[in-house]
């Protein structure tokens, strides 16, 4: 009786509730949240997508405006509600049809994962990991403790998030985001390493202490964009991988979506090329439906500079 008890309070609070009352019923459910989703989504998929972490905007010409399939299908990704708790009950398995994917909203490197599922119409769920509050079981999934994580219904782990992304587009059928050609793979991963300073000196800017001063950092920036203003200029095309967008252009996105509302726009001034880049890669159906609210980073970014374990839940 406890079961569809707990389902209908779930499908009334979710149609007709706030999310502040949503989030306290998620918690009252606790383990029980994941198999009413799970239910709800046979008896009642509206009332499913309204738990979406992301809204799919179907169009004609599919995830890269090539015939790909964005998956229209409210239950093609499912969100798991507030994010687990230190003590809670480790996920059941990974409903066949699906990957889960072990993300946190506002990081990047999970993001790219993120990008590759949504680019290739992947199913797939979301559970979130509260990165300042893991549960100890997420220590099983990745002995780091970091996110993306991806887990198969056959209980196979990924992480690193190159490394899932390339285990995505090579298990997959649809699209293929990386080059067969070794000598194009071969560029893209010269790419990725000319990229690799970007990542560190974004974080160095985001931990000044006390608004120290910037500048250096930001000169720094700057020139690593340089870099990849060149590679562009010599390729001669708008995306990294050539007139398409392909896995490179996934890789290093999510730290140029984070310039504006870090303020470091200034750092892609005097590269053309590179913000003709951003503003194409901004266009894209799978980039645009993850953008991040720019009050709801700073908000992120507020509390966990100030090491709260309510970052991660900021918006919730």
């Amino acid at each position: 009786m406890a079961l569809p008890v707990a389902i209908l309070s779930y499908a009334i609070v979710v149609v007709l509730s706030t999310d502040k009352e949503r989030k306290r019923l998620y918690r009252w459910l606790g383990d029980l949240t994941p198999a009413v989703d799970r239910y709800l989504c046979r008896i009642h998929p509206r009332t499913v997508s309204k738990l979406q972490a992301g809204t799919h905007k179907p169009s004609s010409q599919g995830s890269l405006g090539t015939g790909g399939d964005l998956h229209p299908d409210p239950c093609h990704l499912r969100a798991a509600g507030a994010p687990p708790r230190p003590g809670s009950a480790p996920p059941g398995p990974v409903p066949q049809g699906l990957i889960r994917v072990y993300s946190m909203r506002f990081c990047p490197f999970a993001q790219r994962t993120l990008l590759v599922l949504k680019a290739k119409g992947i199913g797939h769920e979301i559970i979130n990991i509260n990165l300042k509050n893991k549960p100890e079981w997420f220590f099983t999934k990745n002995p780091f403790g970091l996110v993306p994580v991806l887990e198969n219904s056959q209980g196979q782990l990924i992480y690193e998030s190159a490394i899932t992304c390339e285990y995505l587009d090579e298990a997959y059928p649809g699209k293929k985001l990386l080059p067969d050609d070794p000598y194009e793979k071969a560029c893209q991963k010269m790419v990725f390493q000319l990229f690799s300073k970007v990542p560190p000196l974004v974080t160095s800017f985001i931990r000044r202490q006390n608004n120290e001063d910037g500048s250096g950092l930001k000169e720094e920036l700057r020139k690593e964009f340089s870099k990849l203003e060149e590679v562009l200029t010599n390729k001669k095309t708008t995306f990294f991988g050539g007139n398409s967008l392909s896995m490179i252009d996934y890789l290093i996105w999510p730290w140029f979506e984070r310039l504006e509302v870090l303020e470091l726009n200034e750092c892609v001034d005097h590269t053309p090329k590179l913000k003709l880049w951003m503003a194409a890669m901004r266009e894209d159906p799978a980039v645009s439906s993850l953008l991040i609210e720019a009050k709801a980073f700073r908000g992120f970014l507020d509390l966990y500079l100030q090491n709260s374990p309510e970052a991660c839940d900021y918006g919730l």
